[in-house]
């Protein structure tokens, strides 16, 4: 039996919660400040932990918000008709910048959406608008 609208609006915003509440994520302190079927905006807080030096974000860090990101665009618009067991399947990042003492913020968009795999494009700015990173996500969700 197929879920309501109401039913998948519900699971949806059920996975924001999810998402940010896995203890890894978690553990980044990435918090969202936009989650929709239009795409999603979370914001990595700078903490020192994250850094090579105590100033410049780490890129695993840089790329764990790049991965987060992509994924959550991709829940935020899923049809939970088709499942809801997920992974990367692939993903890309290009640094374009350092993350210097400051929050990262990433806007992701799902691009495509398959039967099984989903495409999604992600740009990750500092809040002066400055590029730091593009990436794009391959996510499989059964």
């Amino acid at each position: 039996m197929a879920l309501t609208e109401q039913e998948q609006q519900e699971r949806r915003s059920a996975m924001r919660e999810i998402m940010l509440a896995t203890p890894y994520i978690a553990g980044l302190g990435v918090v969202a400040e936009q989650w929709d079927a239009d795409g999603v905006r979370l914001r990595l807080p700078f903490d020192p932990r994250l850094t090579n030096d105590g100033h410049v974000l780490h890129g695993g860090a840089v790329a764990s918000l790049v991965d987060t990101a992509g994924a959550s665009a991709v829940f935020a618009g899923h049809d939970f008709d088709k499942g809801a067991r997920a992974a990367t399947v692939s993903m890309t990042v290009n640094f374009t910048g350092a993350g210097r003492d400051t929050d990262l913020i990433a806007n992701a968009r799902c691009v495509r959406r398959g039967r099984d795999l989903s495409f999604a494009e992600i740009d990750v700015l500092g809040p002066d608008g400055r590029l730091v990173a593009t990436g794009s996500l391959v996510y499989r969700i059964v």
